[in-house]
């Protein structure tokens, strides 16, 4: 409870995120970058500056679980405000989870998928809207319906409906390339994209659910599909499942989650200690 008081007390003060700036500042010297306010690296030459820069880029941080519709929630906070609640950073990683998880170099054997592949680079929101709208002229693109869910649909009903047209056209494509997955590199690389993009449609549904009030409902979307694909982690899932259970006030579940997670939140909890 401190540390989101202090969290919230540093956000109102500064206008940032403690967590993210202790993130970015003690976890950078780890993973090879270089502050770029020591004397040393002011003297560096071109090359060593843009070494610097690829460095500080590279440093990772703490993901957000919740992952807010971008058309249903974040844009309505931009109705209400009038202000842009997602900056140039959080569009970033955005972009590049999006062409980690729903591309691959045999994108170009599909039609649709390669007109997918460029509208997860668009930065232009419209332009990206239509690209997805051209890509279901083709075929029943299950990354095409993701991108109308999470960004042209203005309520969470309307998400969830596009949602559930994404998961009959992905769990086609996951069953096509799970049979082709052994004849070579190229369809391994296509299986494992769908598979992805499977466990992402399905965790949306759940939260779609959570956020509409079947939070039960919600709880065994999660349950199944962490079952179903125990070692798909990279989505927190998990995470997910702690909040709709604390919601439903059943702790001895979380407990029981907890205690699966334990070696991670114990890495987390020794990590946050030291500051």
């Amino acid at each position: 409870m401190c540390i989101h008081i202090f969290e919230w007390w540093y956000f109102r003060k500064y206008g940032t995120s403690f967590i993210e700036q202790v993130s970015v500042s003690h976890l950078r010297p780890l993973l090879g970058g270089v502050d770029s306010s020591s004397p040393s690296s002011s003297n560096t030459s071109n090359g060593d500056a843009d070494s610097n820069r690829q460095s500080v880029s590279e440093c990772k941080v703490w993901r957000n679980p919740l992952n807010l519709f971008r058309g249903a929630e974040y844009n309505r906070y931009t109705w209400v405000t009038g202000r842009e609640p997602l900056t140039y950073y959080d569009m970033n990683l955005s972009a590049q989870d999006h062409q980690t998880f729903f591309t691959c170099d045999s994108d170009h054997l599909r039609p649709a998928d390669a007109i997918m592949q460029k509208a997860w680079r668009e930065r232009n929101p419209q332009a990206r809207i239509s690209a997805a709208h051209e890509a279901l002229e083709l075929e029943d693109c299950a990354t095409a319906y993701i991108l109308l869910a999470e960004e042209e649909a203005t309520t969470i009903m309307e998400a969830e409906r596009l949602f559930k047209q994404a998961l009959k056209a992905g769990e086609g494509c996951y069953r096509r390339s799970q049979q082709l997955q052994h004849h070579g590199t190229q369809y391994e690389a296509q299986h494992r994209r769908d598979t992805n993009v499977l466990v992402y449609i399905k965790r949306r549904l759940a939260m779609c659910s959570r956020k509409l009030g079947r939070t039960r409902e919600a709880v065994k979307m999660m349950r199944d599909l962490m079952k179903e694909f125990p070692l798909l982690s990279m989505f927190n899932i998990h995470e997910n499942l702690l909040e709709s259970l604390l919601e439903l006030q059943n702790y001895a579940d979380v407990q029981a989650v907890l205690a699966k997670y334990d070696a991670l939140y114990s890495t987390l909890v020794q990590f946050y200690a030291c500051f």
